[in-house]
């Protein structure tokens, strides 16, 4: 694997749109601190008029987007090269600026409660502008029971840098300390057994060579189980102490709460998933017989069912492919897409001691970076054209919103991102020139589908159980989190299916577990997206306009409102149940294309 510093520059992010110079970042961050400070000094006047309203808020936008900025700034850069001394210093100092100011700023939000809601309807008539704070306003007053005093608020912020200490903890572990074995392939080529090669070697059709590396790289996770369970186990204890600090019952109603999601919308989307594993497993029978194998393994899951079709790609073709397929959504959406790849808004491929998995990161007032490990296989390509979904939300978001209602939330990010990834899915499918290339494209669909609607939810079921067992006081160790595990996969995957012992690690190689509740919103995104995604193929009347009408809505309604705006109603379980049908529609077409 190549060192940063030897990689073609044209595929690396340019940061100089951030700042030119590491100086110019240090100016801005005493200019932020400056700002903090001026605020700070504005204590006990936040309210008292309505022109002290309006300054202070304005002011807090602008520190929230010049902190935006340098945060981006330091996390990118130690993201694309973490084990350099300098960007680990930066991305620390940037972590403690923000814990210094939002211990400052604190009382912030207790002081903006003390403001009695007419009062506030007076102060927007004295100063209209002060309108664009009501829905942030609704919100605050909605968690009005959860806001504390201004003392115990300046507590917690305090301790929000030791929660997120147990994320650095576990990417430490697995980042920098986790030696990952080297396997042969069929050429006996040596291969690092890690994240970055996940897909690619899984995929192979070297049935020995898939268990070899799945083996090793489930093997070093489990090497370090004690660790990464304490990593874990810490940052349970620290969501359910702050949930508990701000009278919810539990940190997942802490989590649902903060966006307005009704608890129920979780509970349907595990029994609903739960309800229908026997299509899960109908597809693992399939798999297995067409397969030719005695029995069925994880690393079984991923290989293709047809051989002889080659799907590699250079960044160039993925460009090209991603771009055509996108061609449905609108000339505009074209030429920001075309400015992401020519303007190097993108990181495309792997380094020595840069973070695995791929990600978007919108910046107001500037343009979105996407973060890939782009390796040219189609997994890949479907991982570009899922970032840039994100990439093109936060575009149209940004440049739509103000910065107070600028910020979606996870609910409905995967939902831009997944429709990318269908609609790529329909253009590949309608280009397929042959029976088995068609028959390809149709496993590669129930594969996403698995692994994002049954494998999300299987993970959201998991994550419930994980805060229940602290919740509940029982033990949360290594033998506890690992029975759990291998439970779930007795219960989604079926009595035919081998559980192999590495496989009851795999928990501890999930990153998205220490930011609590969050993969649930795959599932629900990609029952969303192939809702809307259809309703746009199929040129249902307005369908095109009120989905690009929902990207540049940015975090401006709660997201069940948002949704429904765009044609989907995510507080019942029907887009689930269409999402699983499409599942099984697939799943029909597939036997009889084989």
């Amino acid at each position: 694997m190549k060192k940063r510093n030897e990689l073609d520059t044209n595929y690396t992010w340019d940061l100089t749109a951030l700042y030119k110079t590491k100086e110019e970042w240090e100016i801005d961050l005493q200019e932020i601190e400056k700002l903090a400070n001026s605020i700070t000094q504005n204590k006990g006047r936040i309210i008292s008029s309505a022109q002290d309203l309006y300054e202070n808020l304005t002011n807090m936008d602008t520190l929230g987007i010049k902190l935006e900025r340098a945060a981006s700034y330091a996390r990118m850069a130690f993201d694309v090269n973490m084990g350099d001394s300098i960007n680990k210093h930066n991305y620390e100092k940037i972590d403690n600026v923000i814990t210094k100011i939002s211990d400052k700023l604190a009382f912030f939000e207790p002081e903006l409660l003390l403001l009695d809601p007419s009062v506030l309807k007076e102060y927007i008539d004295e100063i209209p502008d002060l309108s664009v704070y009501s829905f942030m306003f609704e919100k605050l007053f909605a968690q009005k029971d959860h806001i504390l005093s201004t003392t115990e608020e300046e507590i917690l912020t305090r301790l929000d840098s030791l929660g997120s200490s147990f994320n650095k903890i576990y990417d430490d572990i697995t980042v920098n300390d986790l030696i990952f074995p080297e396997i042969e392939n069929e050429k006996r080529e040596k291969i690092i057994a890690n994240e970055v090669n996940y897909r690619k070697m899984l995929t192979s059709y070297d049935r020995s060579l898939r268990e070899s590396f799945f083996k090793g790289l489930l093997a070093t996770y489990g090497s370090h189980i004690n660790s990464l369970t304490s990593a874990t186990y810490g940052n349970l204890k620290y969501r359910l102490f702050v949930a508990k600090t701000r009278n919810y019952r539990s940190s997942r109603e802490m989590s649902l709460k903060n966006n307005h999601i009704p608890i129920e919308v979780y509970d349907t989307l595990i029994k609903t998933v739960r309800s229908n594993v026997h299509q899960l497993q109908r597809y693992f029978a399939l798999r297995q017989k067409t397969l030719g194998y005695s029995d069925l393994h994880f690393y079984d899951l991923f290989v293709p069912l047809m051989k002889d079709i080659n799907y590699n790609y250079t960044f160039e073709e993925a460009q090209d492919i991603v771009l055509k397929a996108l061609n449905i959504l609108g000339d505009d959406y074209q030429l920001v897409l075309k400015e992401a790849f020519s303007k190097r808004w993108i990181d495309v491929y792997p380094n020595k001691g840069k973070v695995p998995g791929a990600y978007a990161n919108g910046i107001y007032n500037l343009h979105p970076y996407s973060l890939l490990n782009f390796t040219g296989t189609l997994e890949d390509l479907f991982t570009m054209a899922h970032e840039l979904g994100h990439v093109m939300h936060s575009y149209y978001s940004n440049k739509n919103q103000p910065y107070v209602d600028s910020n979606y939330v996870i609910f409905t990010a995967e939902v831009a991102s997944t429709v990318n990834e269908y609609l790529l899915y329909r253009y590949l499918l309608n280009k397929a020139a042959t029976k088995e290339e068609t028959a390809y494209l149709l496993s590669m669909h129930l594969d996403s589908i698995r692994s994002t609607l049954f494998r999300q939810t299987f993970f959201a079921d998991f994550e419930a159980q994980m805060h229940q067992l602290l919740e509940e006081e029982k033990p949360v160790t290594p033998d506890t989190l690992c029975t759990t595990y291998k439970k779930l996969y007795e219960l989604y995957h079926g009595p035919q299916f081998v559980i192999d012992e590495e496989l009851t690690y795999e928990w501890a190689r999930i990153p998205h577990f220490y930011n609590s509740f969050y993969v649930y919103q795959y599932a629900t995104g990609i029952s969303a997206a192939i809702a809307l995604a259809k309703k746009i193929t199929t040129g249902e009347p307005d369908a095109l306009a009120n989905y690009l009408n929902f990207l540049l809505q940015g975090g401006s309604d709660y997201p069940i409102n948002l949704l429904q705006q765009a044609g989907v109603d995510m507080s019942t379980s029907e887009p689930i149940i269409a999402a699983l049908q499409d599942f099984s529609e697939t799943l029909d077409q597939l036997e009889t294309a084989l």
